[in-house]
């Protein structure tokens, strides 16, 4: 009997073909709407893989097929609608960021320089009545002449001057910022500036009667700052055909027949034909200053010490102590009436039963002094300076301030500090004029200090004139006693300006440095006194031992081997103080002058 024939079936079913099954038989597979398929394509591709690293392309091998059909057909393949939809919306969104990229950073710089200008602004107050760009040009002047603007810590002082020069020919321009001025037309006294096309500014004096005070405060900078650029270019050229600015001693000419090599690395030295004054005279300024009609008795009194300072520094002796007078005659003259005799105006001393001395006749007759003493005209200088600290001896006390505010709460701060930043500040408050009689200040402290110590140095320096004779090889018991007297009123202002400086209040800026110079200025002469004077021991003693070896130390009597070496020991002992303590005062120095950094005028970032 047969077996069944499924069982059979089955067995052949399982086996394995012996061929490969027919694809031409299988369906063809879905075709895909969402996607293209190589039916888009222009040319069927390759059967074989084309990998880059295993091949180099035609068109590299050979240049002229790349206009060939077969690379023609890559690119047609490469380029699908697919890509081409992908590449261009890439770009859009390329272009539509780059756009927004410029934009936003647009908007980030001009934010950052209306942050910068405000800074500026608050920290170096300008007129709101002048023009943007007045404005502009007398901050940039303001900070180029700071020493910390460079790296080097030189200013650059030919751009300081035209900066001043120009803020200073715009506002007396008519059309710009000097409406409503008296201005003559004539060009013989007017002063053209390089490099603009302004009318340049007068050298006579105007009426500013028709400005408003912060005007004129304003306008007084300009030209304080403009005189001091003056003096810092004073005796140099500016050579026309470069516009570079060269000391005189290099130019080449006939005025200088031998001039100075230029340093390593400079320009050429100028021809003298293409050389003019790089500035003009600081006279030029601060005679506008005093010739104009509008200033104040301080701001006329500065600019006549400043000028006569000058004056000083040229050694011009006596033009400069006329110029000292014309300042004390500026002082009187604002006295109120019936304040007579107040100062001899022969000698410049203060009389002692002066009822009304302003802060004004105080700086006019300390700086006459002050040029007195640089002349070596100490007996001129002694009684000035001794009235002038009678009169601040006698200055009443400040009125008895009210109790401190109490410190605000975290968020009254917060809302103080925003409203600072968003809101500008006014323009600051005028400034004493001067004419009032002041009052003993911690300030004033300090001042009557640095009259103390001016007083030591005169006495000092009086009892070391090398025409007195020394009598037994010994100073004789007057120039000892005033060499004492002047080290004592050393020690004195020392003392003085150190207690007031460490006591004083921070956000005294001014009074602090003022106590600051006086205490340096001490401690300086201190040391220099004190070795002047062991120096001088020293010799008197290698003195006295070299005749005692000659046997004829007993023929000069006077002071003996011991006491001459136990005087040397007491200014050995004293020079070791005072290294001491101009240790310790050079520390208070450096913390004062680090911390003078930080205490800037307005608050929060310059902002406050």
């Amino acid at each position: 009997m047969l077996p069944p024939r499924f069982s059979i079936a089955r067995i052949i079913l399982n086996r394995r073909p012996l061929r490969p099954p027919n694809l031409k038989c299988n369906p063809p597979g879905l075709r895909l709407f969402t996607q293209n398929s190589q039916l888009l394509l222009v040319s069927r591709t390759s059967p074989r893989p084309e990998l880059p690293y295993l091949y180099v392309s035609s068109a590299s091998r050979f240049p002229r097929a790349a206009s060939s059909p077969q690379y023609q057909g890559r690119l047609a393949r490469y380029l699908t609608t697919e890509r081409k939809q992908r590449i261009k919306s890439e770009a859009k969104l390329t272009i539509r960021y780059l756009f927004y990229g410029h934009i936003i950073a647009g908007f980030v710089l001009a934010l950052v320089w209306l942050v910068s200008v405000e800074i500026k602004e608050r920290r170096y107050p300008t007129p709101p009545e002048w023009s943007f760009r007045t404005r502009n040009i007398y901050r940039t002047a303001r900070i180029m002449s700071e020493p910390n603007f460079t790296p080097s810590g030189i200013t650059e002082w030919p751009q300081v001057g035209n900066n001043y020069w120009v803020a200073l020919s715009r506002l007396e321009d008519p059309a710009i910022d000097g409406k409503d001025l008296d201005i003559p037309p004539s060009d013989d006294h007017r002063v053209f500036v390089v490099g603009i096309n302004a009318l340049g500014f007068t050298r006579n004096g105007l009426d500013l009667l028709c400005k408003s005070e912060e005007w004129r405060r304003g306008y007084y900078s300009v030209l304080m700052g403009a005189a001091r650029a003056a003096e810092h270019l004073d005796g140099e050229v500016r050579d026309t055909t470069r516009n570079i600015t060269f000391p005189a001693e290099h130019m080449i000419g006939p005025s200088n027949p031998r001039p100075k090599p230029v340093p390593h690395g400079a320009a050429s030295p100028p021809l003298e034909e293409n050389c003019v004054p790089a500035s003009e005279s600081p006279q030029t300024f601060y005679m506008k200053i005093l010739t104009s009609t509008g200033f104040n008795t301080r701001q006329r009194l500065d600019a006549a010490l400043a000028y006569a300072d000058w004056l000083d520094f040229k050694g011009l002796r006596e033009t400069a102590e006329e110029m000292y007078d014309w300042a004390l005659d500026i002082a009187m003259g604002a006295l109120p009436v019936g304040a007579n005799n107040v100062v001899d105006t022969q000698t410049g001393i203060i009389s002692s039963n002066a009822t009304y001395v302003s802060n004004n006749l105080l700086k006019a007759t300390t700086s006459l002094a002050i040029h007195h003493a640089q002349n070596n005209n100490l007996t001129a200088a002694l009684p000035i300076f001794l009235s002038v600290l009678r009169a601040r001896k006698q200055l009443s006390l400040p009125p008895v301030s009210d109790p401190p505010k109490a410190e605000l709460s975290k968020v009254e701060w917060i809302v103080s500090t925003l409203k600072s930043i968003i809101i500008s500040p006014p323009y600051p408050p005028p400034p004493p004029s001067g004419d009032e009689v002041p009052i003993r200040t911690p300030k004033a402290v300090c001042e009557e200090a640095a009259v103390m110590a001016h007083v030591g140095e005169i006495l000092f320096a009086s009892s070391t004139d090398d025409s007195k004779p020394l009598l037994k090889e010994t100073k004789s018991r007057t120039t000892l006693r005033n060499q004492q007297s002047g080290l004592s009123w050393t020690r004195d202002a020392v003392d003085v300006s150190e207690t007031t400086l460490t006591s004083m209040d921070e956000a005294d800026l001014d009074g602090r440095q003022t106590c600051a110079e006086c205490l340096k200025t001490g401690i300086d002469n201190w040391s220099a006194m004190v070795r002047k004077m062991l120096k001088e021991q020293q010799r008197v003693v290698s003195t006295k031992e070299k005749k005692v070896g000659d046997g004829r130390g007993w023929f000069w009597g006077g002071q003996s081997t011991e006491e001459a070496e136990e005087d040397e020991g007491r200014w050995e002992r004293e020079l070791q103080l005072v290294d001491e303590r101009m240790g310790s005062v050079q520390r208070l120095l450096e913390h004062e002058e680090a911390s003078r950094k930080y205490r800037k005028p307005g608050g929060w970032l310059g902002l406050g």
